[in-house]
């Protein structure tokens, strides 16, 4: 029995696995050594999370519209 929202967190790891799987495993293939998949897979990691366009959010890089999120959550310092 798993907790509230758990099926939509093991659907969303379904999906960026099978993701990352077509992208890099079967794309990027043959492998001849584990280091070359590291690699790889180090690689689509950084370009998932800094450099893809989330165009859900306006064509933005992740990190970027986590940096405006945070901007727009400070609190406001007022004149003295």
């Amino acid at each position: 029995m798993g907790s509230v929202g758990s099926s939509y967190d093991n659907a969303l790891a379904e999906t960026i696995n099978g993701l990352y799987k077509a992208e890099v495993i079967h794309h990027q293939g043959p492998w001849h050594a584990v280091d070359q998949v590291e690699h790889a897979t180090a690689e689509w990691v950084d370009w998932f999370n800094n450099t893809r366009l989330f165009e859900y959010c306006g064509d933005m890089p992740p990190h970027e519209l986590e940096n405006a999120y945070y901007a727009h959550k400070q609190p406001q310092t007022e004149a003295a």
